[in-house]
């Protein structure tokens, strides 16, 4: 069957390699693709390698399956879907093929001279190195364009981020196809310029060799520096844990040593790794529930010591130019599970940030003070953190937001970077139309962040949060340019408002959950425009039930009541541009909302079941009174509304069983 991402037909993926890490791309594939009928082909010349990857990936479907997490069929698709074999002659017909094998650059280029010959000359050669530059891999390879690093982070079936790294002759249409497909399966895939080690390794590896170091002074032990460094980053496992279960012990130590030339000094591999490796033996780390001790002085000595590294290493990368602090910020708190560097640097203010930077590097002058932290301290202003991307194609602005860990919730970064992009796309004279979407496949915008609106606390505060959000949404619905909402998965409270504020909305077809306002079930009314938009653009009639029951609908629903313009089979972004196209060239004419106050009609009766009746009340009470107004005087009164919401016990009720239970539990309304 196969699958067609930006013009290129994807049939079959071969994987090289069934040791540490192949058997988990294939994992991962196979549970995207088999539904696809997209065969994943895993060749190894060891059978012993094959036969443990195999019984590796069944162990892990088994679990999955057991947990009710997988249906035994599908797991048994997925299963079914992937060939183990010596054979490389099976690769002949893959479209894209990863080598997951030794990191030995005689080994890789063997490979890949072997695939030379039995691929399609069409057919993409990523390697999953985890350090070599990707111009030192394909050396020896014919055709360079086709060529590029996907590297994948420990669990390759369950670690979002992927840093995909091109070389200077890369082509462009096969990094563009490598963006795509990874978001399209669900990973998180960040672009890397060509640089030993690339981005988030430096940061991993000169983690662990601080840590060692501060083990080596005998500050503490292994165990109480693991626990002690876990914590100070907020890390899931300790640095030396986390060695234990990658295996990553004789990688990084080629990596440091390699890094100690090609990077910085400071790099090394200690000797306290130097002698593990030849006694052949684990870290010494805490077992499960094991408590591990220490004194408060030793803890907020390691703490502003791993610190220090830790925000010099990022700085450090980021002084190459390789990577931007968006990227960067969310890949190390993705793919390292821990606390993300620069938005720490900012609440700690970026002057204590350097302080600490520079008091590590007089304990070790060859770590070098990054001249980025430097000039952002001069600056006295914090780092800046973009969640939301602007990208021109041709004409057309793209803007994207991009808050993968919360489906693109939309807080007040979100609502300022928006204000932000959309003036200056508003001045550009080379730019007639926008596309607005959000990133990955599951959903456009979730919402508004459930922290910042439990967090309010007077109606002063809640009719401020609204009224800047109705700014923002203003200013997208009057650009003076159409503005296309291309939905690429789900659109709640906020999320929604935010869509409805754009000229029109396309979805991708077949979403059983996209669009609704749930802010009744969270005790809450909408805020940023949802009592005034959704009744203008759909009809009161059908927007009353939507409204006062937060049940959402589907594409077909939302299509059907006239929310969305279409439903898109294809690429969700491609399909905006060329819609926004046609809309700036007049050749596809659009309806505006109407601005002007509505007839209410006949409403019907409708049953909220154990909502706040109290909330509800309210809710009539902005819908309604609304209608009687024009658009703009209906939002400033659904924003004095929204404020009311505050003065009710039922708003705290929501929320805080939305912070304990999640959204599927129905919270204990009192009515009040």
């Amino acid at each position: 069957m196969g699958d067609e991402i930006l013009s290129r037909k994807i049939n079959s993926i071969g994987i090289v390699g069934s040791g540490n890490i192949g058997p988990d791309i294939a994992l991962y594939f196979s549970q995207m693709l088999s539904k696809s009928n997209i065969p994943i082909i895993v060749v190894d010349i060891s059978e012993q390698a094959l036969a443990l990857g195999k019984t590796r990936t069944a162990n892990k479907i088994g679990s999955a399956v057991k947990k009710g997490v997988l249906t035994q069929d599908a797991g048994s698709s997925i299963i079914s879907n992937i060939l183990w074999t010596t054979d490389y002659s099976e690769l002949k017909a893959a479209d894209l093929v990863i080598e997951a094998a030794t990191e030995s650059i005689g080994i890789k280029r063997k490979i890949f001279a072997g695939l030379e010959k039995i691929c399609s000359e069409k057919a993409i050669f990523a390697s999953n190195s985890s350090h070599m530059e990707p111009s030192v891999i394909f050396a020896d390879i014919n055709k360079k364009d086709r060529c590029l690093v996907i590297h994948y982070f420990f669990p390759a079936d369950r670690n979002m981020i992927v840093e995909i790294v091109p070389s200077n002759e890369t082509a462009e249409e096969v990094m563009d196809f490598a963006m795509n497909f990874y978001e399209q399966l669900g990973k998180v895939p960040i672009k890397v310029k060509s640089s030993y080690g690339y981005a988030i390794d430096p940061i991993f590896e000169g983690l662990f060799l601080a840590s060692a170091l501060i083990v080596e002074r005998g500050v503490g032990s292994v165990k109480e520096i693991d626990v002690m460094v876990q914590k100070a980053l907020g890390m899931g496992i300790g640095p030396f844990t986390a060695m234990n279960l990658t295996g990553g012990n004789p990688l990084s130590q080629h990596g440091l040593n390699e890094m100690h030339t090609k990077s910085i000094p400071w790099y090394r591999s200690p000797k306290l790794l130097d002698d593990l490796l030849a006694l052949g033996k684990p870290w010494d780390t805490p077992k499960r529930g094991e408590v591990v001790k220490y004194k408060d002085s030793t803890y907020k000595q390691v703490a502003d010591e791993i610190m220090g590294a830790y925000f010099g290493l990022v700085c450090n990368v980021l002084d190459l130019g390789i990577t931007n602090i968006g990227d960067f910020e969310m890949a190390l708190e993705t793919a390292l599970v821990m606390n993300p560097p620069f938005k720490i640097m900012n609440e700690l203010g970026v002057e204590k940030a350097l302080w600490l930077v520079q008091s590590y590097n007089k304990k070790y002058p060859e770590f070098p003070v990054p001249n980025s932290l430097l000039q952002q301290s001069a600056s006295g202003n914090p780092f800046p953190i973009p969640v939301v991307f602007r990208e021109d194609k041709d004409e057309i602005a793209v803007v994207t937001i991009r808050r993968p860990k919360v489906l693109n919730a939309l807080n007040s970064d979100v609502i300022s970077q928006l204000q932000t992009i959309f003036t200056e796309i508003q001045a550009d004279k080379k730019i007639t139309a926008a596309v607005l979407t959000g990133f990955g496949t599951k959903a456009f915008v979730s919402g508004a962040d459930i922290n910042e609106l439990a967090a309010l606390r007077t109606p002063i505060e809640g009719e401020a949060l609204s009224l800047r959000g109705q700014e923002v949404l203003n200013l997208i619905e009057n650009l003076g340019k159409p503005v296309i909402c291309a939905m690429n998965g789900l659109a709640f409270g906020g999320g929604n408002e935010l869509a409805m504020a754009c000229t029109t909305r396309i979805a991708k077809k077949g979403i059983k959950v996209l669009a609704g306002q749930p802010e009744p079930k969270l005790g809450i009314i909408p805020g940023y425009g949802g009592t005034q938009r959704l009744p203008r653009i759909v009809g009161l009639d059908k927007a009353w039930a939507i409204l006062r029951t937060g049940n959402p609908i589907s594409s077909a629903e939302a299509l059907a009541i006239g929310l969305i313009s279409s439903e898109i089979n294809g690429d969700i972004k491609e399909a905006g541009v060329e819609l926004a196209k046609k809309v700036a060239q007049g050749t596809v004419k659009l309806d505006t909302i109407n601005k002007e106050p509505i007839t209410v009609p006949l409403l019907p009766e409708v049953n909220v079941g154990t909502l706040s009746r109290k909330i509800d009340e309210l809710l009539q009470k902005a819908i309604l009174g609304g209608a009687c107004l024009t658009l703009s005087d209906g939002l400033k009164q659904e924003a004095k509304t929204f404020s009311e919401c505050l003065l009710t016990k039922d708003m705290r009720i929501g929320m805080e069983s939305f912070k304990l239970y999640g959204p599927k539990r129905v919270a204990p309304f009192s009515h009040s």
